[in-house]
């Protein structure tokens, strides 16, 4: 399972708002099977299978481009650990544990 963080950066948008592009592009993630998902602030943190994740990524980066935007940037972290589970709420909760 793995924990990735991205956010998608439609660049020469009509306006200087981009939330309509954020969530056509959170619309791919909807219909996507065993994945989960958080919205934030600043990007959207996933949660599956690296493989499936690829995928949907790929159709996330791909949104802004179908719209008519022509140039997109796409920040993406990986944590990708194999020693034991790792999830969304893991992560959150071994920092609560530490305060």
């Amino acid at each position: 399972m793995a924990v990735v963080e991205i956010s998608i950066i439609p660049i020469g948008t009509p306006s200087a708002g981009v939330s309509n592009y954020v969530a056509g592009c959170l619309k791919q993630l909807e219909s996507e099977e065993e994945i989960k998902y958080e919205l934030t602030p600043m990007g959207t943190i996933i949660e599956g299978e690296l493989e499936k994740i690829f995928k949907v990524v790929r159709k996330m980066h791909e949104y802004p481009f179908n719209k008519g935007i022509e140039r997109v940037v796409t920040n993406i972290r990986i944590d990708d650990r194999r020693d034991k589970d790792l999830t969304m709420n893991s992560k959150v909760t071994s920092v609560k544990n530490k305060i």
